[in-house]
């Protein structure tokens, strides 16, 4: 055979999310979009705030279609970078330039990017996911020619394991990825953790003489509920790259609009933030979307409505504890993480499905025994679904 079978294998077979979210669609065709309660894929529900709508319009009946739909710099338009980093250190005091900034089609790209630039095929770097995780991870470090290690969580509060995690650490350990609020889970790591994590980082890399890079996927970072804060780990580790995503912050996933942010503490920073514009380069993912760039630049304050996320959140989980479901409160993000009714999470997602509620078994994400639920969803298929998932639960429990 003339082509590669792992692409091949990749193209062939959908992520489990894909997979069910497919069949939704094909369900809702045969009973009914509203009889169908699906909760697979995080595709934000709460629309994108107005003035990115109002931005657009203007940007289009004002600006010079030429230069407006054209190139930007390679690594995106020098003054979206510049209100990128102005932001960045308004807000996290991390005195960032533009010149650290690289623009990217979204989260995957910002995370293909990194590993890319910081993973030498055949030198079997090893990269340390803690789980849960989001399931892409493996393909893209697997790409990237690295290794996946996976860390096991802290039972019942799925915070990191400090001593499992420094247990996984070897002197192949390249990189890091945290990522906090957390999908599946939607927990934030605190800030104890966090600084535990760090220190033993800190303390690996002298042992080993090498760096050991931290990658921060955040594309959730906004998604919070009451106060929690999210640590911003460029001002806990020196060595950070930061992986950000308007997807969700923005409600704006299909545009796929993002950055990486490599902070200005890091050893040779100036050197790895060429080394990311190599990597973006080799992989394609240069000049990000050219209108979305000028949006973000102009829509950096905008916020979506988070509140309508945590009414979902509080509905599902305080009915589905009432039905004797077990499941992480989340503090963040939009995912209910979910103590299948039996051992098997693949068996309980069949008999989910006989009720019509389409949840995500979460093996592929490091976790047996656990579903998600991606509550993004309007507030009436919550609704609608309650109903279902108590009598789902009284097959189980009686």
């Amino acid at each position: 055979m003339g082509y590669n079978q792992k692409m091949f294998g990749l193209g062939s077979k959908r992520s489990i999310i894909r997979e069910i979210f497919e069949y939704s669609k094909t369900r809702a065709t045969e009973i009914g979009a509203e009889n169908v309660y699906d909760f697979s894929l995080g595709n934000p529900s709460v629309p994108a705030p107005a003035e990115v709508n109002d931005t657009i319009r203007e940007l289009l009946a004002t600006e010079n279609s030429v230069l407006l739909h054209g190139y930007t710099s390679a690594q995106g338009d020098a003054n979206v970078r510049k209100v990128i980093a102005d932001r960045i250190n308004e807000k996290f005091g991390v005195g960032i330039s533009p010149n650290l900034i690289y623009m990217t089609c979204g989260a995957a790209a910002s995370l293909s990017i990194c590993l890319k630039a910081v993973m030498e095929e055949g030198a079997g770097d090893e990269c340390i996911v803690f789980a849960p995780f989001f399931t892409e991870y493996r393909v893209f470090i697997e790409n990237a020619g690295g290794k996946i290690i996976v860390s096991n969580p802290k039972e019942k509060t799925f915070q990191i394991d400090v001593a499992d995690f420094e247990s996984r650490i070897t002197p192949a350990t390249k990189a890091v990825i945290v990522n906090s609020p957390n999908n599946p889970s939607g927990v934030v790591y605190s800030e104890e953790t966090i600084k535990a994590l760090c220190e033993v980082l800190r303390r690996k890399s002298a042992e080993y003489g090498r760096v050991i890079y931290l990658i921060a996927d955040e594309p959730y970072r906004e998604l919070v509920y009451a106060d929690v804060e999210v640590p911003y780990l460029m001002n806990y580790y020196d060595n950070t790259l930061v992986c950000y995503s308007y997807s969700k912050s923005l409600s704006l996933p299909g545009e796929r609009i993002g950055y990486i942010a490599v902070s200005p503490k890091m050893e040779e920073c100036t050197n790895i933030y060429l080394t990311v514009c190599g990597a973006g380069r080799s992989l394609g993912y240069v000049c990000a979307p050219s209108l979305f760039q000028q949006v973000i630049a102009r829509c950096i304050d905008a916020k979506v409505n988070v509140e309508a996320y945590k009414e979902n959140r509080d509905l599902l989980y305080d009915n589905l504890t009432s039905y004797g479901y077990e499941c992480v409160k989340p503090d963040g993000a939009f995912y209910l993480f979910v103590k299948a009714l039996e051992e098997d999470a693949y068996k309980f997602f069949e008999r989910a499905k006989a009720h019509e509620i389409l949840v995500v078994p979460c093996d592929d994400f490091g976790v047996k025994g656990y579903v998600r639920i991606a509550y993004c969803t309007d507030k009436a298929k919550v609704v609608g679904a309650l109903p279902a998932f108590e009598a789902l639960a009284k097959e189980y429990l009686g």
